[in-house]
């Protein structure tokens, strides 16, 4: 693969703009729900804004699922449910607790997950045009769960699903989907005539290490209540799942090596104090059989979750209004490359374009420049931009460093508002 294509911002691209395309960094291709990576890349469009983005990684990677969801009537690779609702080549797996039987012998994950668990719930989905499952995590006592939208969605293949959960002491309730926000892979249901339910605690997640302690509980292949440690790998991983350029989702994620399979889709990353830290939404997986085939690989050790400071203010927007919002920066940009023949390796996010009247035209960005920091973090591709704007929410104000001509500067920008 040679040059440069446009990478925009993705939710903030001008009034009438053509999606367009991004190559990521060399090696592999990360892809939700199972896709495998191709051979080829389309050509460069007009730079614009897909919700969510196909990207690639290291050499060797080539698929990142997200996150996990058993199942679905699209999505090739998926691991379908039988008829009487278990998860293929097993047999229905019934809800347990997580019990401190031996306090003087309980490890930290053991308390972790004694105390979180209790929060976390399996998510049923059928649809006409298939079934599928995830998980998900408690945040009321009267019934309102946070899970992905690609959970509640099937994988992006139906508006209209029956949704049921069951909770940990396998209490199965009907729900239904208040509000999706596909541009963060978020979406909140309510469990009906539900009452007396364990809320999750949040903690702060812009206080993760790494090397943090992180415990994954979900429902891999449908195995309610499952539980898994790690640490965390990286935080601020800017990540684009999707398997076309019109499904592409950036996420500004936490990395963990906690093993993560197909099912924890929008199950709880937490910390050693069983508080949440993340929603778990995307893995990795080797690449397998030949270009353009599909694949399910399970866990590798490089799992992502959404922060819980951005999922938790998301789902608060969707329980007040049925949707959220997202700052936006207001261009469409493209990674820079020093310009050598042939090199992919990002030195920022180049300008293309600048939406009038929107925060970086406010702030004076032009055409052309180059984006290498977003306050102290440093940018070295448009994802990256992508991911940084993302993190942040709306109004809030920040401090791009801008490359412009052979001179760098910074530029305070108040950051503008869209809907997801």
């Amino acid at each position: 693969m040679t040059g440069q294509q446009p990478h925009p911002d993705p939710s903030q691209q001008p009034a009438g703009a053509t999606p367009g395309w991004t190559p990521p960094p060399s090696g592999g291709t990360w892809y939700p729900h199972g896709m495998t990576a191709t051979a080829t890349l389309p050509p460069p469009l007009v730079p614009a804004a897909p919700a969510r983005r196909a990207g690639r990684v290291r050499i060797g990677v080539a698929g990142l699922l997200a996150g996990a969801l058993i199942g679905g009537g699209a999505g090739a690779g998926v691991v379908a449910l039988t008829a009487g609702g278990a998860t293929a080549g097993t047999s229905p797996v019934a809800a347990q607790s997580v019990v401190i039987q031996d306090p003087e012998s309980a490890t930290a994950v053991t308390a972790a997950a004694a105390k979180a668990s209790p929060s976390v719930v399996t998510v049923y989905v059928t649809s006409g045009s298939g079934s599928g499952s995830g998980s998900g995590v408690v945040l009321t006592d009267d019934g309102y769960v946070l899970t992905n939208n690609h959970v509640v969605t099937l994988d992006s293949s139906t508006d209209s699903a029956t949704v049921q959960v069951r909770t940990s002491d396998g209490t199965l309730y009907d729900a239904t989907v208040v509000g999706t926000d596909p541009t963060s892979d978020l979406a909140v249901i309510r469990l009906q005539d539900a009452s007396g339910l364990t809320p999750a605690t949040f903690a702060d997640s812009d206080d993760v290490q790494v090397g943090d302690l992180a415990v994954a509980i979900g429902a891999p292949l449908g195995l309610s209540d499952t539980v898994t440690d790690g640490i965390v790998s990286a935080t601020n991983r800017a990540v684009a799942t999707g398997s076309t350029q019109d499904d592409a989702t950036v996420i500004d994620a936490l990395q963990t090596d906690a093993a993560i399979n197909p099912g924890n889709s929008g199950g709880a990353l937490v910390d050693a104090a069983g508080e949440v830290i993340g929603i778990n939404t995307a893995i990795a997986s080797v690449a397998s059989g030949a270009p353009g085939s599909s694949s399910q690989s399970g866990n590798i050790g490089v799992g992502f979750a959404i922060p819980g400071n951005t999922a938790k203010r998301i789902a608060d927007e969707i329980i007040a209004t049925g949707s959220a919002t997202h700052a936006v920066l207001g261009v469409s940009a493209q990674t820079a490359t020093d310009g050598s023949a042939g090199s992919e390796v990002g030195t920022g996010a180049q300008v293309v374009q600048v939406q009038p009247g929107g925060a970086a035209a406010d702030a004076g960005l032009q055409a052309g420049d180059v984006v290498t920091a977003v306050g102290d973090r440093p940018v070295t591709s448009s994802t990256e931009l992508t991911a940084a704007v993302r993190s942040a929410a709306p109004g809030d104000d920040v401090t791009l460093t801008v490359r412009r001509g052979g001179e760098t500067t910074t530029v305070e920008v108040t950051l503008g508002s869209s809907a997801g």
